[in-house]
């Protein structure tokens, strides 16, 4: 049975808090007609910092995208490996060891993939497959999971590595002055994380079903503009609502496995933002502490984007586990507007 190990997750040293991201908006755009609004929606996503790549004097600017874009494969270079590492040390495997590298980021673009690069830099094995995802956005850490599981089910003594890189400070587009563009510039943060799925052996999230649902007539509600000035973040105001259409997908895949998403020992699930939150407490049934640890990742961290899912596994590892054998739900939420959904029980290696 496949394992997700502990993840292993870094941030930036960079940090914008809370008042200094409301003062930006106050300096930056004080003819804004609907500032006010702005300042509520940014106030109320209760994040309280964010990690950037770069200082805020230069995340402001705007260089073009060929030299974002270079800063993107720069950072990522120089901050993967370390993560990586942490991640197989926790899994106790070495880079031999793994069979496929999947890696998921949003914010920026290579080719060949980052995967080529790590194959080479840290001596995995030449045979070692490549799964780079580029386009499912949030939902991408959910996505990863959900691979890794597809994999090591078809190859069941196979490990993989994922990895998520999300550089959101870099996707900055000062002339955006849409309502959602402004909330988004103070939600998002950058990070890393990778984790282990284990073959066999290995302590975490024995996982046992995975699942997609998209919500049909949605594709334009999260996404991208591409224009020469890069990636322009479009967000409709009606995604904070999606979890009413999405939890019954919960509750039909848990249904599928012969559990009750509104009965689980634990749930790891995308924080994109607080609303996400409460309307999956409500529509599921469950109480809002149930969510604690997404909730950690977003007010400490913001949106890190595909990485959120894993971070807040991180600091389920970090409040000592769960109970072996207990059941819980992860799912990541993003672009399409599409849940990626995955079940499994917890794994004690002294279980």
């Amino acid at each position: 049975m496949a394992t997700l190990c502990r993840p292993a997750v870094s941030v930036p040293e960079h940090v914008i808090t809370m008042e200094e991201t409301l003062q930006l908006a106050r300096s930056r755009h004080a003819d804004h007609p609907q500032l006010p609004l702005a300042l509520r929606l940014i106030e109320n996503t209760g994040v309280r910092k964010r990690h950037i790549v770069q200082p805020i004097e230069e995340t402001l600017k705007h260089p073009g995208f060929e030299d974002r874009n270079r800063i993107y494969e720069a950072e990522a270079k120089a901050r993967v490996p370390a993560v990586v590492q942490r991640a197989l040390d926790e899994a106790e495997l070495l880079t031999t060891d793994i069979d496929v590298i999947i890696y998921v980021s949003c914010t920026g673009f290579m080719m060949p993939s980052l995967t080529a690069w790590l194959i080479n830099e840290m001596d995995f094995s030449s045979d070692t497959r490549q799964i780079p995802i580029a386009q499912l956005g949030c939902a991408a850490g959910g996505a990863a999971i959900n691979r890794a599981h597809d994999f090591c089910t078809a190859y069941p003594e196979a490990n993989a590595l994922i990895v998520a890189c999300e550089f959101c400070s870099l996707c900055y587009q000062p002339t955006d002055l849409g309502i959602g563009s402004l909330l988004s510039n103070g939600l998002f943060g950058d990070g890393i994380a990778a984790a282990v799925v284990r073959g066999s052996g290995g302590e975490g999230i024995s996982l046992e079903r995975n699942g997609s649902y998209l919500i049909p007539k949605t594709d334009d509600w999260i996404m991208y503009d591409v224009r020469a000035t890069g990636f322009h973040f479009l967000l409709d105001k009606r995604v904070p609502a999606t979890m009413e259409p999405l939890a019954p997908a919960l509750q039909e895949l848990a249904g599928q496995h012969g559990w009750n998403a509104s009965d689980l020992d634990f749930y790891i699930v995308h924080a994109g933002g607080p609303r996400i939150l409460d309307d999956l407490s409500k529509f599921l049934q469950v109480p809002p502490e149930a969510f604690r640890f997404s909730r950690a990742t977003l007010t400490e961290y913001g949106n890190i984007a595909s990485a959120v899912v894993l971070d807040a596994l991180r600091r389920l590892f970090e409040d000592g586990g769960a109970e072996h054998a207990s059941r819980g739900l992860l799912a990541g939420f993003g672009p399409g507007i599409t849940a990626e959904m995955a079940l499994g029980r917890w794994q004690r290696t002294d279980g």
